[in-house]
């Protein structure tokens, strides 16, 4: 069983700075590829960014490139999410979630719990 726990989320004002982590156990962490996804009050869950098993590779949304970073530590099982110049329509509860495979926006059959970010104006 895949338990992936997520941390980090917070209240910043709007120009701050977060780092969220997602601690994975219970599978060889390395083998898979890990992505961060958001959901908003009232919409859609939607793909923020991911990463291959060995951190070579990585794809982000179009709305948060050049501000957020994906990056993964196979030592710890952790994979981060460094968000900066973060903007209120960045609030959302964020997600950490595992896949087989190269990285995708699409089919990832394990979630965390999510983490509440709150961006202030």
């Amino acid at each position: 069983q895949v338990q992936l726990v997520e941390s980090g989320g917070g209240l910043v004002q709007a120009g701050g700075s977060l780092r969220l982590s997602c601690a994975a156990s219970g599978r060889t962490f390395s083998r898979y590829s890990m992505g961060w996804f958001r959901q908003a009050p009232g919409k859609e869950r939607e793909f923020v960014a991911a990463i291959s098993r060995d951190g070579g590779s990585t794809m982000y949304a179009d709305s948060v490139k050049g501000r957020f970073t994906i990056s993964r530590d196979n030592s710890k099982n952790t994979v981060y999410l460094q968000m900066n110049s973060l903007k209120p329509e960045d609030t959302a509860v964020y997600y950490c979630a595992l896949r087989p495979g190269e990285p995708s926006q699409n089919y990832y059959p394990y979630w965390g719990q999510g983490t509440q970010v709150t961006v202030s104006s």
